[in-house]
């Protein structure tokens, strides 16, 4: 009998894989992008919470290019603090009023910690210090965010009077009433508001609880034009940085 010859088993050839076109790859993106954002706007409502406007919702990549501006913005930090020509600059006046210009989503939490200890938490607020080299040390931590200067009698005078509060009971309170200031200064010697701009103009005994006594000041957004969101610094053409009596302008224009 004569051997069967033994089945040869077939070999399937490898298939390659499908061609998908680039416009097609494109649409999935972005159907999966709107999946996204719808998945969040249902989010958003469920909880009662004010619908975000699509622009408003963050993708991933956003997150990602935030996370390098905040580093970046931590080396630029440490740079600025480090340079030899970062020295403090020389004081002019005992008075200095600083006032935070910029700044959201770029910054490093240890930038945001220094304005926040200056109670500049929002942008267009100001506040009065006390010149001092480490007050100049800390506005170099965060120039790109802040312009500052030496504010005459009459810029110190027009601002307590007219942004001038103090928080009662959590409440912002105007300083229309000068029983509010008595019962709070008066045994530092300050009775009325005059004595209140009288204190900070020539930085007395008593500044520090007066700065205590007053909220960070809700400077108006100036007009276009005024602030060209230039990071450098204004002495070289910027609007951040040592304005020095030049301050007085930008107060007259935000006040």
């Amino acid at each position: 009998m004569a051997e069967e010859e033994p089945k040869l088993m077939a070999v399937e050839e490898p298939k390659g894989l499908d061609y998908i076109p680039e416009v097609i790859l494109k649409k999935r993106k972005n159907r999966d992008e709107l999946a996204f954002i719808r998945k969040k706007q249902l989010e958003l409502g469920n909880f009662g919470k004010k619908k975000k406007k699509v622009a408003d919702i963050k993708r991933p990549e956003d997150f990602v290019l935030e996370f390098r501006a905040k580093e970046v913005d931590l080396i630029r930090m440490k740079q600025r603090v480090k340079r030899p020509k970062s020295s403090p600059a020389p004081i002019n006046s005992n008075l200095v009023f600083i006032i935070r210009i910029q700044g959201k989503n770029d910054m490093h939490p240890k930038t945001k910690k220094v304005l926040n200890s200056m109670q500049l938490r929002s942008t267009f607020t100001g506040v009065f210090a006390k010149a001092t080299d480490g007050l100049f040390q800390k506005l170099l931590k965060v120039q790109p965010y802040v312009t500052y200067g030496y504010p005459s009698d009459k810029s110190v005078k027009d601002l307590i009077f007219k942004k001038g509060y103090t928080i009662i009971e959590g409440n912002p309170v105007p300083l229309t009433d000068n029983n509010i200031i008595e019962q709070a200064l008066g045994e530092h010697g300050i009775f009325c508001i005059e004595d209140l701009v009288n204190e900070i103009s020539r930085v007395g005994v008593h500044f520090r609880e007066v700065m205590r006594f007053l909220g960070p000041l809700k400077l108006n957004k100036p007009e276009a034009g005024v602030l060209r969101g230039k990071k450098q610094v204004f002495s070289d053409g910027g609007d951040t940085g040592n304005r020095e009596d030049k301050i007085n302008d930008l107060i007259i224009k935000m006040n």
